[in-house]
């Protein structure tokens, strides 16, 4: 039997708290699903390949790369896109700390960083720096963004 690549398949998905029924491709990733058939694009493509961040999503609270997880391995999880962070503590200590330029990788700094303080209440030096070595940005000063994230920690209590 021959496999046919542009199967769909019609699923079901929590994003942003809200249950979305949409057709996907079996091996459409989660990043082109969000951007192209649900317009919501605070998640950028950048590399493509999981090395830059700029697609970062949350799922299940922790953060992934959605440009090489395929929409489907999504079915059954809670997904968070930026959009769903609306005046968030995080967003405004990026706003107050001056912690980006052009703002193409914020969005996936601002998740990554979210999902630090979710999963970890009074996180150390170290371990946002360990967390936010998963994004890059080429235009500002990683010192700004961690100078966030350090004030947001009171914030999300």
């Amino acid at each position: 039997m021959a496999r046919n690549e542009f199967q769909s398949f019609e699923v079901e998905l929590e994003i942003n708290e809200e249950m979305v029924n949409v057709e996907v491709q079996a091996g459409e990733t989660l990043l082109h699903l969000l951007r192209n058939k649900l317009s919501l694009t605070g998640a950028k493509p950048g590399c493509l390949n999981g090395d830059c961040g700029a697609c970062t999503v949350m799922i299940d609270n922790l953060p992934f790369k959605s440009c090489i997880m395929l929409a489907i391995e999504a079915v059954g999880h809670k997904i968070t896109t930026i959009e769903g962070l609306r005046e968030t503590p995080i967003q405004q200590a990026f706003i107050q700390h001056f912690a980006f330029q052009c703002g193409y990788c914020t969005p996936g700094f601002i998740i990554n960083s979210h999902s630090l303080l979710l999963n970890h209440s009074n996180p150390t030096a170290d371990m946002i720096k360990s967390w936010l070595a998963s994004n890059i940005c080429r235009c500002t000063s990683y010192q700004e963004i961690e100078e966030a994230v350090r004030s947001a920690i009171t914030w999300e209590k």
